[in-house]
């Protein structure tokens, strides 16, 4: 009889064993096929491990171990995304310093995931706040610099008024920092900015080269925003000034009936001796300056406005004045900061028509016909005629589209133009805690970068790390680090105090995994030719839009310049559901809903937890927690310890269940490389389910069931090998195949009917004649015939069998 399996015994001893015998080492033999599978590196928070995290870990864990047992090279590494804000909150906020907050974090995750058993090759662990990984983080930005693709650049930005820092606009929630809840304001700032844009192009093309998930490719899309339109010059009447919008609907210029202009348009100061009311404007820009971006674009708001007093513009095709607006919903930063208004087609148009009472006309008709856009826009406008439109009556849309593009260029007044929505990446923080940027001013020679030859350039140790009240990095203040002389012209010159932010060192992370501790290149074009591009990449899907475009676009640029030999860094991209609380909520203090993952390894094992996130549902959705859920996972796993107890030592399988080990073993293979691990998980329930009914095991089948189990629940599997002999490792077993020809079955269940209804099921042989199988079917159901006279027999071959009585 097998003792009681003791998780707390069994899962120390493995995960030693692994650690002496560096068992999930990946080799620098490039002879050997490669399999690079990766997961989003943690930030390092003091909170540790969540019960989301083991979730893609485990999913990904899978697969490598999976991989190894199939003759690959298997990279799957970890490492640390350690700069940023929230250390740096926490650093202030407790008065200990960034570096030594960031030492006890990482240490603490360490520990966490180690005590999971994942099969991380810890030689190749990386931490981005390293000098030894920032040295390259700087030379990449250095490149980026001298291809003109970093520049410096004054621009409104979205300013936390108590973490003192410039923040994304995905950063901003209502109005307020999503980190600390202070208001936001919007503040003029010099920021560094990378050139992302010039890239826009290769970032939507590259994504019909690789294998993502398709919601993740119409985020990155969406995001880009790239449109075929035509600019168009919309003159200010009685000046030499022109406002040019960008439209992808130049076939309604005969509707626009109004513009609008960004609050910070510089036209609104440059005339303002003209503009009668420039005191409202004025005020109306102070009170958008506290929105961010997203909450002034938000389609939904109430719309706000002010009609500019004393200028007016000229619609281009027709000469008509129409009136010049300011309104927050309009932004300096997208497009040319004006647009032309056509309320008759947009609903957002119409709706600030409406409440501010100005003129709307349809220009497009479905069928011909014309509607009643005073009481709302029409916007099935995709196609139609063109109506009240002069020279393109009558044209349909596509038509008049090419018409009106040739008019406007006859004219010069415009002209056709592919546009983005995507906006270059903003790439400074007036914060310490991050890279320094490899660059100097010089009054004379202007920005000039540091010689390849100073990297990394070191992060001064300061004893003061708060964030300045006029907005200023905390480096400003070091005056002995700042002052230096300008490699150019030998000047004096000063650095740059600015930092760059916590995307720097995860876009491109999985290029340091290759050749982690080289000290000459970020990684050696041998390492990166054999392991680029990474075979399988999973992480959150809130990071399937900025952190994959910013990964990319850095990519490309190494491609451009050389570096890498790839267009794209990952071959494949997943992501996972959330795991919410056991109340259907998301996991958060506020609620108590909180699952900490040291307390089901210490109750149940890590094996039970491993098993549990992925029998948890399916892989790419969100799921509840459950407790019960957690303690039938553990009941699986005794479950299968205790098979010990009936095993034959007949190494082979047993004929009544051959069929059922190949198709376990294709349906488990299948499971795990298409992210339905409930289902595999469900598939060795059943299997062992049939040999407890048979109160039998052969060796053969217990090893097929636990190599298969392996890559979910590692350390049971492995000590059961070791139990029953086994021989080596576990981990170093091929992976089972199966038979084609036996998955299939020759046996078939039936139903058995009187009069249509079903009163039993057979199993048949797909072989068997009719006459038997009918007979067979009587048989079963003889004792509800009784006393009835049969007036027909019905058999559909594999299907059914149906008696009509009466």
């Amino acid at each position: 009889m097998s003792e009681v399996y003791n998780h707390h015994v069994v899962e120390k001893k493995w995960q030693q064993v692994w650690d002496d015998e560096k068992a999930f080492a990946a080799t620098n033999d490039f002879t050997k096929p490669k399999y690079y599978a990766l997961v989003e590196f943690p930030y390092p928070s003091g909170q540790g491990l969540h019960v989301g995290h083991p979730r893609p870990y485990t999913a990904l864990d899978i697969v490598a171990r999976k991989r190894r047992m199939q003759g690959y090279n298997v990279l799957y590494p970890m490492g640390w995304d350690a700069f940023g804000l929230p250390t740096e909150n926490y650093a202030i906020k407790n008065h200990i310093h960034p570096k030594i907050v960031t030492e006890n974090n990482v240490k603490r995750f360490k520990e966490q995931l180690h005590s999971l058993g994942y099969s991380f090759d810890w030689d190749r662990e990386i931490n981005t706040t390293d000098p030894k990984y920032y040295h390259w983080t700087q030379w990449i930005f250095r490149k980026l610099f001298e291809e003109g693709l970093a520049y410096k650049k004054e621009m409104p930005i979205n300013w936390c008024t108590s973490c003192k820092v410039g923040l994304a606009n995905e950063e901003v929630v209502n109005g307020v920092c999503e980190r600390c809840g202070s208001p936001v304001v919007r503040k003029v700032k010099s920021e560094w900015m990378l050139k992302i844009t010039e890239y826009a192009d290769k970032l939507i093309d590259g994504l019909d080269t690789v294998d993502y998930i398709e919601r993740v490719k119409v985020s990155q899309k969406n995001w880009i925003g790239r449109s075929t339109g035509a600019e168009v010059d919309f003159a200010i009447k009685d000046t030499e000034d022109k406002l040019t919008v960008y439209t992808t609907r130049c076939d309604t210029l005969f509707g626009a009936t109004y513009m609008v202009v960004s609050p910070e348009h510089p036209y609104l100061d440059k005339y303002k001796d003209k503009i009668s009311n420039f005191d409202a404007i004025l005020a109306y820009r102070e009170e958008a300056a506290k929105k961010s971006d997203f909450e002034r674009s938000e389609l939904a708001k109430d719309k706000t406005g002010v009609q500019v007093d004393g200028i007016v513009a000229i619609n281009p095709v027709n000469g008509k004045e129409i009136p010049i607006w300011v309104s927050d919903y309009v932004l300096m930063s997208y497009g040319t900061g004006a647009i032309m208004a056509v309320p008759a087609h947009d609903d957002r148009d119409w709706e600030f028509a409406k409440k501010f009472n100005l003129p709307i006309i349809q220009v497009v008709a479905k069928d011909g016909e014309e509607v009643d856009v005073n009481a709302a826009a029409f916007t099935d406008v995709a196609t139609g005629v063109l109506v009240n439109s002069g020279f393109l009556n009558g044209l349909s849309v596509a038509d008049a589209k090419a018409k009106m593009i040739e008019f406007l260029e006859e004219k010069k007044i415009g002209h056709a133009k592919v546009n983005y929505k995507l906006r270059d990446w903003v790439f400074s923080r007036q914060r310490y805690w991050g890279e320094p940027i490899p660059v100097v001013h010089c009054e004379k020679c202007g920005y000039v970068s540091i010689p390849e030859s100073e990297l990394p350039l070191l992060l001064p140790e300061v004893e003061s790390y708060e964030p300045t009240d006029n907005g200023e990095s905390p480096l400003a203040a070091m005056t002995d680090w700042v002052n230096t002389t300008c490699p150019c012209c030998g000047g004096p010159a000063k650095r740059e105090t600015d930092t760059m932010p916590q995307w720097a060192g995860s876009s491109w992370y999985f290029l340091r995994y290759c050749d982690p501790t080289n000290d000459n290149e970020l990684a050696s074009k041998e390492a990166l030719k054999y392991w680029m591009p990474v075979d399988w990449y999973n992480g959150g899907m809130e990071h399937t839009t900025l952190h994959l475009l910013y990964s990319r676009f850095w990519h490309k640029f190494l491609y451009d310049q050389g570096v890498v030999n790839t267009p794209e860094p990952y071959q494949k991209r997943t992501s996972h559901g959330m795991i919410l609380g056991e109340n259907g909520e998301k996991m958060s203090k506020s609620r108590g809903n909180v699952v900490n993952p040291d307390d089901i390894v210490r109750d149940y094992g890590a094996d039970t937890l491993r098993t549990y996130e992925m029998f948890i549902g399916a892989f790419d959705l969100a799921a509840s927690w459950s407790e019960d859920g957690v303690k039938g996972c553990r009941r699986f796993l005794d479950r299968v310890w205790k098979l010990q107890d009936i095993m034959t030592e007949e190494e082979g399988y047993s004929k009544d269940l051959e069929t059922k080990m190949h198709q376990t073993i294709q349906k488990v293979s299948f499971d795990f490389e298409n992210l339905k691990y409930n289902t595999a998980i469900a598939a060795m329930m059943a299997l062992i389910n049939d040999f407890y009914k048979k109160n039998a095991v052969t060796k053969g089948e217990y090893k097929t069931l636990i190599t298969l189990l392996n890559p979910v629940a590692p350390h049971i599997t492995e000590e059961i090998w070791q139990a029953i002999g086994g021989e080596g490792r576990l981990y170093q077993q091929s992976w089972p195949e199966f038979d084609e020809a036996k998955t299939v079955t020759n046996t078939v269940e039936i139903a058995v009917q009187i009069n249509g209804k079903v009163k039993a099921t057979l199993n048949i042989s797909k072989d068997d004649p009719k006459d038997e199988v009918i007979a067979k079917g009587k048989e079963l159901i003889a004792d509800k015939l009784e006393g009835k006279t049969i007036v027909k027999e019905i058999y559909v071959p594999g299907r059914i069998v149906n008696i009509v009585a009466k």
